[in-house]
């Protein structure tokens, strides 16, 4: 008797497979099929040369040629031969039908194989888009802090150019910002130990944004964003500002909690941060123009002191623009010797009222363009210092220079300048071998090394341990060392013998109210006591008039120079000015 409960099932079952959404197949070990349902059908016969699917393996041949070896490499009774193995269709694809199928095969028995085939197209969208998104958001993120880049400030700064101006005359301000000295940071403790600095910085600079109460308009744009958007470079956008004061208030707070100092290594580490601000209302066209003007700001702040916030202004543009000219064309003058170096006469002061006019020069650089002239000094120092090229300036002087000193011995002999002054940057002192540069050209040209008076700023002398080192460097060579500028940076008469100088020289600050001021004169009087305790000597720079010389004269300083002895020569109208005294 037919057992029907068993028919029954059989029949659901033959009907499950059937109807089933995945396509099923059941083959012998050497792939012929014994039985495959209408999905397998469907989705394998694109992949039949003939229109055959009477073999698993030759169906698969072209697509998944590895299959059959992989069946036989299953040694056991029973296992999985592949799961999930993705399969791309190709030209066998129909329009609008799969593209890749996704394969299963299990060995049931020492006989029999199963296998599923389904429609993996989507699937692999989906991952392909997961993949893309992952891939836009690491593109879209700084890989040390784990802020959001460069390109991601760009993109969001385009999305908000692109919206309606609000009509309450409310917006959105950008803020660019810059480390100060963030060089020497790594310069001293390491460029891993720089890295941990910065990830700090990024860290305060969120958290000093949080929560977002700067987002006056909690229904306006896209709130704030802080991202890392060059080497120690930071930005910050806000949105839904009432007015740029709201954007400067926050600039004054970002700017107030980067103050504090930063636990690095166990040391307390301070590190300033400049910042250009761009409003809104003030934008360029671009974001890529927006986030170009609050740099120009930021470069502002820097060459006004630095640990500043300055707003964009469009004349900025202009001086940006007329400094990449002068930069440009400076470049130029390196290479076609446009360039030229004159001396001002320093003289010396003796008590009795007399002057000793050969006591030195100091050598300046000069400019001679071949359109505009000559440039002065004030339009192009700066701008080599920020360019990079301050160094190959300076090196240009002193071999100019020493040139021009042996020269003049041979030519004077004893009425020659007894002492040359050459000016140093900070790019020169960076060099470890610059020392050697320098004794190398005092060699070429003759000179003994106490004929030479490198000067360097009093601010950079007493900010940077790497400088000081370079200027023991050489003063072993034997050269002498000139605190230029003294009463304007940052060191004071008490850590005046900290530094290995042997002349200070008085800024003219100081110098021109040297006859109308007894507050100047008991400052010039106190730095000439305070040099000469320490073996220094003093020169008063800036003397423009008899009763200032008198003044410092009476002070006691051994050298003065200004326009009341000479204003800046060249070379022969030097030698002219020397044989005429």
């Amino acid at each position: 008797m037919i057992d029907t409960n068993k028919v029954d099932a059989y029949e659901a079952l033959v009907q499950f497979l059937y109807r089933a959404p995945i396509g099923l197949v059941q083959a012998g070990l050497d792939g012929t099929v014994d039985m495959l349902n209408p999905m397998s059908s469907s989705l394998l016969m694109p992949l039949a040369r003939d229109g055959s699917l009477d073999n698993l393996f030759t169906v698969l041949q072209d697509v998944a040629p590895q299959l059959r070896a992989m069946t036989a490499d299953v040694a056991a009774p029973s296992g999985v031969v592949c799961e999930g193995l993705r399969v791309q269709l190709g030209d066998a694809a129909a329009p609008g039908g799969p593209q890749v199928l996704s394969l299963s095969v299990l060995k049931l028995d020492g006989t029999r194989l199963m296998a599923t085939v389904t429609d993996a197209t989507a699937e692999v969208q989906r991952e392909q888009e997961r993949l893309a998104r992952r891939l836009r958001s690491q593109a879209r993120t700084d890989a040390l802090t784990r802020m959001p880049n460069r390109e991601a400030v760009l993109e969001q700064l385009q999305q908000m150019l692109g919206r309606a101006p609000l009509a309450d005359g409310g917006g959105f301000a950008l803020m660019f910002m810059n480390c100060d000295r963030f060089r020497q940071v790594n310069d001293a403790l390491g460029q891993a130990a720089g890295d941990r600095l910065l990830v700090q910085i990024g860290d305060r600079i969120r958290a000093t944004l949080r929560p977002p109460s700067d987002r006056i308009d909690p229904h306006a744009g896209a709130g704030q964003m802080a991202a890392r958007v060059g080497a120690d470079e930071f930005a910050v956008v806000l949105d839904g500002l009432r007015s740029r004061g709201d954007a400067e208030r926050v600039a004054a707070r970002l700017l107030d909690a980067l103050a504090r100092p930063h636990a690095l290594d166990g040391q307390d580490i301070v590190i300033r941060l400049s910042m250009g601000l761009v409003w809104s209302a003030d934008a360029g066209a671009s974001a890529g123009e927006m986030l170009r003007d609050a740099s120009i700001a930021m470069v502002e702040a820097k060459r006004a002191g630095g640990a500043r916030c300055i707003a964009f202004e469009t004349a900025m543009r202009e001086r940006a623009a007329r400094r990449a000219d002068i930069e440009s064309d400076l470049r130029q003058a390196l290479v076609e010797d446009q360039l030229f170096v004159v001396y001002q006469p320093v003289v010396g002061l003796r008590p009795d009222g007399a002057t000793d006019h050969g006591a030195g020069v100091e050598a300046l650089v000069r400019w001679r363009h071949p359109v505009r002239g000559v440039v002065p000094p004030i339009e192009f120092i700066q701008v080599a210092e920020e360019s990079g090229l301050i160094g190959a300036l300076g090196d240009f002087v002193l071999r100019s220079a020493c040139r021009d000193f042996a020269a003049w011995q041979r030519h004077l002999g004893e009425r020659a300048p007894r002492l040359l002054a050459v000016n140093l940057s900070r790019a020169q002192l960076a060099e470890p071998g610059w020392p050697a540069v320098v004794r190398d050209v005092l060699a070429q040209n003759g000179m003994r090394p106490d004929q030479l008076q490198l000067e360097v700023t009093e601010s950079l002398a007493a900010q940077d341990q790497q400088v000081q080192q370079r200027l023991h460097e050489l003063k072993a060579i034997g050269v002498t060392l000139a605190l230029d500028d003294f009463g304007t940076g940052y060191s004071s008469l008490s850590s005046l013998h900290q530094l290995p100088v042997d002349t200070v020289k008085i800024d003219r600050s100081f110098v021109c109210q040297a006859d109308t001021s007894h507050h100047h004169r008991v400052l010039i009087e106190a730095t000439v006591k305070v040099a000469q305790s320490l073996g220094m000597s003093t020169v008063a720079e800036g003397i423009e008039t008899e009763a200032q010389a008198a003044a410092v004269r009476a002070q006691s300083c051994a050298k003065g120079q200004g326009y009341l002895f000479s204003r800046p020569l060249a070379s022969p109208d030097l030698l002219d000015w020397l044989t005429t005294r």
